[in-house]
């Protein structure tokens, strides 16, 4: 496991370089999946605005003005906000001994954030000033949704990080009102259903506001939100952030972190030893596992981990560890949910990416995601440590949402021919 990407070259390459403490695992894989998904849907978009699902709306823009107040201001504070916390973690002395927590803290350098704002305002200022004209002319825009991409992007991000810490402290609320504040702006704890709630939401609207057919932009993002979903779970695999699966009871943990194979005597005395730290496993005093030995032609690490060096510090010390505070292991190796959904959700995007040009009535590809996301979703639930709700069943957040995912889906699938309104299409695409 490699918390951040310091570590990553330390132990790969047997350098040292103390910036890259600032670049997270998890979060370096996030965006590695919100890139490489929004090619995919720049690609949709454009196949399909061709086809003639979306049209251009015109937007009038006054060109040769000078810079704005608003637009100085605007541009000064993304500035300071890069200077203060990003350059400035370069000028504070132990801010890079645990730079997540320096982000996520008040501390920072108002010096080099007043210079770098003041940097970015006076580049705009000279940006506008390159063509200015004597007299601005008022010109019309033809914008279509593919040049709205960026924007979508970060709705995306912003909508769904909110959504994605709603609802995890909905799910975990003792752990909330204990340190409410603390757990709103911590980097760790996100729910992906509650993020892709408050994404569609905040979609919605915008799309609503812009003219844009909702169902349509989602038939075109469906595939890329597959593959966004398996490639930011690679975050939480290499982080080892603690979404990871129930026990695997064949299997124990070395005190170097390596699995083999146990027996059930030996599992339960382990289980009798490490008592204390099954807090970890989502439930204290009692152990969710579950017994399931791999095939010969496989290695261990595929049905039980120990998560080395975890972000989150769980379990026990490893021997001879030099990693600061990420020299814990799981000593009870768990199923590595997070791998099971990458290859999961890579393969279901494949699928989604391969019928999309043969589905052409609005509604129906989202449908199929909805029922195929729902149902990996619910399945993986049954081998993964969560919070389970007292009522009968005592199902997770993610099982109920996935369930109803699911049954949204085959009524899209089903009724869509009756709810929308078929798309007139331009051309045959035949490649």
């Amino acid at each position: 496991m490699y918390p951040n990407l310091y570590y990553f070259f330390f132990d790969v390459f047997g350098i040292k370089i103390p910036v890259l403490k600032v670049f997270n695992s998890f979060g370096f894989f996030v965006a590695i999946a919100f890139l490489v998904s929004a090619w995919f849907a720049s690609k949709e978009f454009k196949r399909r605005q061709l086809l003639g699902y979306f049209t251009y709306s015109e937007r009038k823009i006054t060109v040769g003005e000078p810079a704005g107040v608003g637009e100085l201001v605007s541009n000064f504070l993304v500035g300071f906000v890069l200077g203060y916390k990003i350059v400035g973690i370069f000028f504070i002395k132990d801010a890079l001994s645990n730079p997540q927590q320096f982000i996520f803290s008040l501390d920072g350098n108002w010096l080099i954030g007043i210079l770098l704002g003041a940097v970015f305002a006076f580049f705009k200022w000279r940006e506008k000033n390159k063509v200015k004209l004597a007299t601005p002319e008022t010109r019309t825009l033809r914008i279509w949704p593919s040049d709205r991409l960026g924007d979508i992007v970060i709705i995306c991000a912003v909508a769904g990080f909110a959504g994605a810490k709603v609802f995890d402290n909905l799910e975990n609320w003792d752990r909330f009102i204990q340190d409410p504040i603390g757990n709103l702006f911590s980097a760790s704890g996100l729910t992906f259903y509650g993020g892709l709630i408050f994404a569609i939401i905040a979609l919605y609207i915008y799309f609503k506001k812009n003219n844009i057919s909702f169902i349509n932009v989602a038939d075109a993002f469906s595939p890329s939100l597959m593959l966004a979903y398996g490639l930011g779970r690679i975050g939480c695999q290499v982080a080892g952030d603690g979404d990871w699966g129930i026990i695997n009871s064949a299997y124990l943990s070395n005190a170097d972190g390596k699995v083999h194979l146990c027996t059930p005597q030996q599992f339960q005395q382990a289980a009798v030893i490490f008592k204390d730290h099954t807090e970890q496993f989502g439930i204290v005093g009692e152990i969710q596992h579950a017994a399931f030995k791999g095939v010969s032609w496989l290695p261990d690490w595929l049905f039980a981990y120990s998560y080395p060096h975890n972000v989150g510090s769980e379990g026990v010390p490893l021997a001879n560890c030099n990693w600061g505070e990420y020299c814990n292991y799981l000593p009870l190796p768990v199923f590595p949910t997070p791998l099971y959904e990458i290859i999961t959700c890579v393969i279901l995007f494949g699928v989604l990416w391969s019928i999309r040009k043969k589905i052409s009535y609005p509604g129906i590809l989202f449908g199929w995601y909805l029922i195929l996301n729902g149902t990996e979703r619910f399945l993986i639930e049954h081998i993964r440590v969560n919070t389970k709700y007292d009522i009968p069943f005592h199902p997770s957040q993610a099982e109920i949402i996935s369930l109803c995912l699911i049954i949204i889906g085959i009524v899209l699938v089903t009724m869509a021919r009756k709810i929308f309104k078929p798309v007139n299409i331009a051309y045959t695409q035949t490649s």
